[in-house]
């Protein structure tokens, strides 16, 4: 009778061991590791590809917005669901929402933070996870203060200075 409990008390505790180095890892805060990110340059005219790949947009930056505020990016129009994927290596950052942009990622990259805004959905990724430029992060939609327009990503810039225009920094083709 013992040795069927301490039998079925081992397997239990194999099984949780199993499944506890089968979860979704953790990232820790890679404190200099976003510094020297930060401390590189800017990203350059064309240098970024385009988060919404296959999807020509214009530049918004500057537009008047609500409550006298001006546009700080990009808004890139597509079917609900479409992919976005990060414009640069980098960090993410923030996996969250917020009241204007809705669902929300940023991902500081080189020398410059990178914001999504107004998705549908994320991506499976973490907060503090290593992205490269390509990869998915989440999904077109029209999340926050966008919900009575049509589905799009809000794509913004920032510098230590503050928010720069993104539509010169994508390279539309790629």
């Amino acid at each position: 009778m013992i040795n069927q409990t301490l039998k079925q008390a081992l397997c239990i505790g194999a099984v949780l061991a199993v499944v506890a180095g089968c979860q979704t890892q953790n990232y820790s805060r890679p404190g200099s590791d976003l510094a020297a990110l930060r401390a590189q340059p800017a990203p350059t005219a064309g240098s970024l590809i385009n988060p919404v790949k296959g999807h020509r947009f214009t530049d918004t930056w500057g537009a008047a917005r609500s409550h006298g505020r001006r546009h700080e990016g990009v808004d890139i129009f597509a079917k609900k669901g479409t992919p976005v994927r990060s414009t640069t290596d980098g960090i993410v950052t923030r996996i969250g929402n917020n009241r204007l942009g809705g669902k929300v990622v940023g991902i500081q990259g080189p020398g410059a933070w990178h914001y999504y805004a107004h998705l549908s959905k994320f991506a499976n990724i973490k907060r503090y996870q290593r992205v490269k430029a390509g990869t998915v992060i989440g999904y077109v939609g029209n999340s926050g203060n966008a919900k009575n327009t049509p589905s799009h990503l809000h794509y913004g810039v920032y510098l230590p200075k503050g928010a720069i225009n993104p539509y010169p920094l994508i390279n539309p083709n790629k």
